[in-house]
This record gives C-alpha cells, sequence and structure tokens, in this order.
C-alpha cells in the first residue's frame, strides 16, 4: 500500500496536510549531520535516541513529521511514535521535505 500511495501522490497529500496542522518537524540523523544541514526548526533527535525521548515527544502535543537523509531511517523510526500512539508520519528524506514545505 506505501509504494502505491506513493506512485499515486496520496503519501504527498498526507505529509501537505501534516504540514498544514503545524506539525513538529523530527530529524532522526546523528547530531553532526543536523548541525552540518537541517529543516529551520526541527528537533534532532538522534535515532538511537528515540526509545528514551518518547516523553519528550508526547510533551510536544502536536502532529509529528520525521525525517532523515534518504528517507530510510524515518520509515523505521516513525513505527516508534506511532506505536506510543503519537500522531506522527514519515516525511521521509529532508530534500522531499523541504520541497513539500516550499510547494
Amino acid at each position: 500500500m506505501g509504494i502505491l500511495n506513493t506512485l499515486l501522490g496520496k503519501s504527498n497529500i498526507k505529509l501537505k496536510t501534516y504540514i498544514e496542522k503545524d506539525s513538529v518537524l523530527l530529524d532522526f540523523r546523528t547530531k553532526k549531520e543536523f548541525n552540518q544541514n537541517h529543516i529551520n526548526s526541527s528537533i534532532n533527535i538522534p535515532l538511537q535516541e528515540l526509545n528514551g525521548r518518547i516523553k519528550e515527544m508526547a510533551k510536544l502535543n502536536r502532529p509529528i513529521v520525521v525525517y532523515c537523509a534518504s528517507g530510510v531511517r524515518s520509515a523505521m523510526a516513525v513505527q516508534i511514535p506511532t506505536q506510543n500512539r503519537l500522531d506522527a508520519i514519515n516525511g521521509g528524506s529532508i530534500s522531499k521535505l523541504r520541497k513539500a514545505i516550499s510547494d
């Protein structure tokens, strides 16, 4: 279903909806990657710290869009907040998310 949604553009529509909801942008890359290049106002939670920071994410009390460099880490990582009943989606790569924000 994920591949079909992507091919049909449904994932982009959902991403735009989340951006319009004033979602929190969470960057799951390393601190070094984040410091080199990130989306303004995003929060860095490296993937290896994710499990220990669920309460911090819940306190944000806003929808969450997760991203990383290529979309691979965020695809894995989005499962953790959603399993903890947080409203989160995978925004994919930093370049995809930047494009969605600017469109």
